[in-house]
């Protein structure tokens, strides 16, 4: 009986070579390499913060201090870490979902991992959200290794982060109510914060201000794409303008297109996703004909369906045709000998901006074209722009799209510029719907940790140092503008926990002064930020950290040993031939 019990066969549940790590070690793990990718960009916060240069294998260099950008470029493949990458492209996204907890099959390392996503247009915070990540499992660390129990961890985390919200609702300053001045005086005081900590911070006011006339344009739409960005390398930053309506650049034109007007006032407009351009016959189509003479009758027809299409295009009374698809050489200086301007190849965006500004339809046909279909604006003009050639749209009826065109030096430089604003805009359309604003500079965060601090005085048990290190943990981003600025975090911060700690309250809107390396009334001084900005950063980051917190398992398996493809067989591709010569129209 005993041999039997010795010889029992071996379980095997996993296929050999796969590698498990399980226990506390492998949370430690998690925990650094989490710690790791905060590092990373640590360094990036605030006004003062330091930026990066990225440069990839096929050659592209990136010059950005946006979080998200970063964590987008680094080819981080550790799964836990994945994590905060995860969590900052959520941050910076555009859907509109509150929460989405997907399970994510990592294909690289082949690690099923579940994930959260916190997904809502917030669009900035994201240095913010994998700070306060980081942060929280570094102060979860000690407590790991000490034995506690995940799980005790993650319940007082998901109860501080939820004491936090409701502070931040509570501290919240709404700004509805005010006159459309007073309120672009303020939306402006939110761009501003969020542009001073980018490459673009020494002309903030002079962007904020066009960032906000851009926002306030497209009204309460929320198609992003209303707002145009168009990148024009020379010059510099203050030869940037904002287009109340549409610009694009020049696109392809034939010969004929300079003999057309450049520059229309009250005109109809057409837009078009046909082709105006004389069409070869498909490959290998034959015709058979018993009389060389109907051959000419052929060519007669082909010219004939062109210029009845662009007689059309002239009946409706458009003078400016735009079309998705190409306008040839025939239709441009048709066009031209009657006075109307013509673009052909228009970006698909672009023509929809066209539509929705001047209130006209896109047609697929130039059939029955009345007057509901065509748009309008006040001025139309061609305008240069650096070594560039813009079509120019304003006046439009309905308003709601806006242009902002980018000068600058450097290609890096106005890429990261667009990145900058791309964020401002972002931070202004959410204090424009949610119309709340609690002050900057760490001194939310300030007031968060000490509340956090004073009502762990009233918890017994475990929990309380749980809570505590989740009030220590929000410290880190005024500590961290302060070693972003040079000066003394220590210093700093012992002032702030001592105006925050004062009775009457009057300290609750102090932060740091990254200009002198004092503490100052943030409020007071415009740097604000969306409430809903902070709500969602802190949100995001407790349930990345809890997340990280409740693994035990990782489970790494072998990559297949089969053959990793059969080479595909290429047909040579044969040689094209021929085709006609085109014959003229008979007169």
């Amino acid at each position: 009986m005993l041999v039997w019990e010795q010889q029992q066969p071996q379980i095997i549940l996993l296929k050999e070579g796969t590698d498990t790590s399980q226990g506390k070690p492998q949370l430690i793990s998690n925990i650094n390499a989490c710690t790791l990718v905060a590092d990373a960009v640590r360094t990036t916060l605030g006004p003062r913060g330091m930026d990066k240069l990225i440069h990839d294998d096929k050659g592209n260099t990136t010059i950005s201090n946006d979080g998200a950008t970063i964590m987008k470029l680094l080819d981080i493949v550790h799964p836990a870490a994945k994590i905060l990458v995860d969590i900052a492209k959520s941050q910076d996204s555009e859907a509109h979902e509150v929460k989405v907890v997907k399970e994510k099959i990592d294909e690289e390392a082949n690690r099923k991992m579940i994930y959260y996503k916190h997904k809502r247009v917030v669009g900035d915070g994201t240095t913010t959200v994998v700070l306060l990540a980081g942060e929280f499992l570094k102060e979860a660390k000690p407590f790991i290794e000490d034995g506690v129990h995940p799980q005790s961890l993650i319940r007082s985390y998901r109860t501080a982060s939820n004491l936090a919200i409701n502070k931040v609702k509570e501290l919240a300053v709404s700004i509805e109510g005010k006159s459309l001045e007073e309120k672009k005086s303020l939306l402006a005081k939110c761009a501003e914060t969020t542009l001073s900590s980018k490459l673009i911070g020494g002309e903030k006011e002079f962007f904020a201000t066009m960032v906000v006339d851009a926002v306030i344009a497209i009204g309460v739409d929320d198609r992003l794409n209303l707002i145009g960005i168009k990148k024009v390398p020379g010059g510099n930053m203050r030869d940037s303008f904002l287009v109340n309506g549409v610009a694009f650049k020049k696109t392809f034109s034939y010969a004929g297109f300079e003999q057309q007007p450049k520059k229309f006032l009250d005109a109809k407009i057409l837009l078009l996703n046909i082709e105006l351009e004389l069409k070869s016959e498909k490959e290998n189509a034959e015709i058979r004909l018993s009389d060389p003479l109907q051959y000419q009758s052929i060519v007669d027809a082909e010219w004939n369906i062109i210029y009845d299409k662009l007689d059309k295009c002239v009946q409706s009374g458009a003078k400016i045709v735009l079309s998705r698809l190409a306008i040839g050489d025939l239709a441009t200086q048709y066009f031209a000998d009657r006075d109307i301007f013509c673009a052909g190849r228009v970006a698909e965006e672009d023509l929809q901006r066209v539509a929705a500004a001047t209130g006209g339809n896109v047609q697929t046909s130039v059939n029955n074209v009345i007057d509901e279909v065509l748009g309008t604006c006040e001025l139309f003009e061609e305008r240069q722009v650096g070594n560039e050639r813009f079509n120019i749209f304003s006046g439009c009826p309905s308003g709601q799209t806006a242009t902002i065109v980018l000068r600058g030096g450097a290609d890096q430089f106005i890429e990261e510029a667009e990145r900058s604003l791309h964020d401002a805009i972002m931070i202004v359309r959410r204090a424009l719907k949610n119309s709340t604003v609690v002050a900057g500079g760490g001194a939310i965060d300030m007031e968060i940790s000490r509340y956090l601090r004073q009502h762990a005085r009233t918890i017994a048990g475990k929990s309380q140092l749980f809570i505590n290190a989740y009030a220590k943990a929000l410290e880190v981003i005024p500590r961290q503008l302060c070693d972003n600025a040079g000066f003394d975090a220590t210093d700093v911060l012992n002032k702030l926990r001592q105006k925050h700690a004062l009775p009457s309250g009057e300290g609750a809107l102090y932060g740091v002064d990254v200009n002198t390396g004092g503490i100052t009334d943030s409020f007071a001084n415009f740097v604000w930020e969306p409430a809903v900005v902070k709500i969602n950063a802190l949100n995001a980051a407790t349930e990345a950290a809890c997340l990280v917190l409740g693994v035990d398992e990782t489970v790494k398996n072998p990559k297949s040993e089969s053959a990793q493809g059969e080479a595909a067989a290429g047909a040579m591709g044969r040689g094209r031939g021929g085709g006609r010569g085109r014959g003229m129209r008979r007169r």
